[in-house]
């Protein structure tokens, strides 16, 4: 076990699966010389060589189109979009190739590749460096996304998403790249996809959340925990597929829920997981199904302490949902 804080996590999880595996390659804007615009990639280009650890032309077209190749002639390619921002230019080349490829072929070519991207607020990064787009990706059948909260989980779920044999979409949570640390297990360590992970136990409340978001949502249930409700903290990692089950059984338990994620609320992931609940759950809820979200603006930059949730605005939920029922 070393600690390590999240960044250096995915350092040492593209650095395993490089060395593990010689079809493993990465491509990006500036990830090879100067190791990445976060240092993600710090020191791989020197360690595995350029043809490995490929800097590309600034176009996200040219990252996408030629990782898929790469998965179509049997490499594993881990292409880097420099902030999720940016990934639009791709979006045709991601939904309607990309996720498509392993159902139209057959099986025959599953386009196997894991587009890395940092994503959402908290660096005064402003509209164009601060977007939270993970809705839209696990809207469409064909592609798995994937969002880290831990640096244990941030390398185990990512070399799970390497040698996986659908398309992931990795999201890393830049504003806690360096503000969280946790021990790490060395060598190859595996998260599995499509499993949620519950990180406080509780009994009259659950909270939902992913990424960033986990830990304002824990924070929120600590500040209550002295004279307010047990409240559970479920960290969903994995979007799509999403872990029905685990979720579930935790608004059966508790009987109320509360869903937290920085992007938008409206069409949001949270409105998923309240439709799921709705349609599976209902006769388990005491109370209605409650979400704190970023707004439905584009995000701000001098205000952006007052866009994203917050565990302020988490426990004024929680204690609202609970007086509802």
């Amino acid at each position: 076990m070393t600690e390590l804080t999240l960044v250096q996590a995915i350092n040492r999880g593209l650095q395993q699966a490089m060395h593990d595996d010689a079809d493993v390659v990465m491509l990006g804007e500036d990830i090879g010389l100067n190791g990445g615009v976060f240092r993600a990639t710090d020191g791989l280009q020197k360690e595995f060589g350029a043809e490995r650890v490929i800097d590309t032309p600034l176009s996200e077209t040219g990252i996408v189109g030629t990782a898929v190749g790469m998965a179509l002639y049997g490499l594993k390619p881990v292409p880097e979009i420099q902030f999720q921002d940016f990934i639009y230019p791709a979006f045709d080349q991601i939904v309607s190739e990309v996720a498509k490829f392993r159902y139209r072929s057959g099986g025959q070519y599953p386009c196997h590749l894991v587009i890395r991207s940092p994503y959402g607020g908290g660096v005064k990064g402003g509209l164009y460096h601060s977007q939270s787009a993970e809705a839209y990706f696990a809207h469409t059948a064909g592609l798995k996304v994937v969002i880290p909260s831990t640096p244990a989980d941030a390398k185990g779920l990512l070399l799970s998403s390497i040698y996986d044999e659908d398309p992931v979409l990795f999201f890393e949570p830049k504003r806690i790249y360096r503000a969280v640390s946790g021990e790490v297990p060395d060598g190859d360590h595996r998260v599995p996809l499509g499993v949620a992970k519950v990180v406080r136990e509780g009994t009259d409340l659950s909270l939902f959340a992913y990424g960033a978001m986990v830990h304002p949502a824990l924070q929120a249930a600590e500040t209550l925990a002295s004279d307010g409700p047990s409240v559970e903290v479920v960290d969903l990692r994995t979007l799509s597929p999403l872990d029905e089950k685990a979720v579930l059984a935790s608004v059966e338990k508790t009987g109320r829920a509360v869903i937290v994620h920085e992007a938008p609320r409206f069409c949001g992931y949270g409105a998923e997981l309240a439709a799921l609940f709705a349609e599976k759950a209902l006769f388990s809820l005491k109370a209605p199904v409650a979400r704190v979200t970023g707004y439905d603006t584009p995000f701000p930059y001098a205000l952006e302490h007052l866009y994203l949730p917050n565990a302020a605005r988490i426990v004024a939920a929680v204690r609202t949902t609970m007086a509802a029922g």
